[in-house]
């Protein structure tokens, strides 16, 4: 219906400010991390608990699969929590109902990986070196969702931890998020 539509693009513009104003100071770097040691899967469980209702909305089958025993991160949990947020709402937002998003982490060289993975509608293969860029939106014509801030808010705060996150997606067939965070 056209009134839902217009509700969703209403609340992508009003969310737009504080996203805006979010980015730009971590652009500039004034956001200062707050580093604590946390377990990456107490991270991805806590990420996925705040997005569990959306996704039994959305008719999406949500779960973390990580091993207790990965050594724990120098991180900055509410904002790395942020970016799995942000990763698992987009994926929950592409992938039709009666699908997955999973949530993974392990070591790899030195770092701790993250992947969001999802049963979407993937990425068309030219998009995927801009979906990082500010205001990106993949699917144009599916307006209203979300301000297109969401990626590169996550590339920033991934790069401000000395990390960096990357995409693997196949149009029709899904796409999954990683990022990686140094150790210690």
């Amino acid at each position: 219906s056209f009134r839902g539509g217009l509700s969703t693009e209403v609340e992508a513009w009003t969310q737009m400010p504080q996203e805006l104003l979010d980015l730009s100071r971590i652009e500039s770097g004034q956001v200062a991390l707050e580093l604590s040691s946390i377990s990456p899967k107490s991270l991805l469980q806590s990420a996925a608990d705040r997005m569990k209702v959306q996704a039994e909305r959305a008719g999406l089958n949500l779960r973390v699969e990580c091993s207790e025993g990965l050594p724990n991160l120098r991180a900055d949990p509410s904002r790395l929590e942020q970016v799995l947020v942000n990763l698992i709402h987009n994926a929950v937002k592409f992938t039709r109902p009666g699908g997955e998003v999973v949530l993974f982490a392990e070591p790899v060289d030195g770092s701790i990986q993250f992947a969001i993975r999802d049963t979407g509608s993937g990425i068309p293969a030219d998009d995927v070196p801009r979906i990082f860029e500010r205001f990106y939106r993949v699917d144009k014509s599916r307006s209203g969702s979300g301000t297109g801030l969401g990626l590169s808010i996550a590339r920033h705060i991934v790069e401000a931890h000395g990390g960096k996150i990357w995409v693997q997606s196949v149009e029709g067939q899904g796409s999954t998020f990683y990022f990686s965070i140094p150790q210690g």
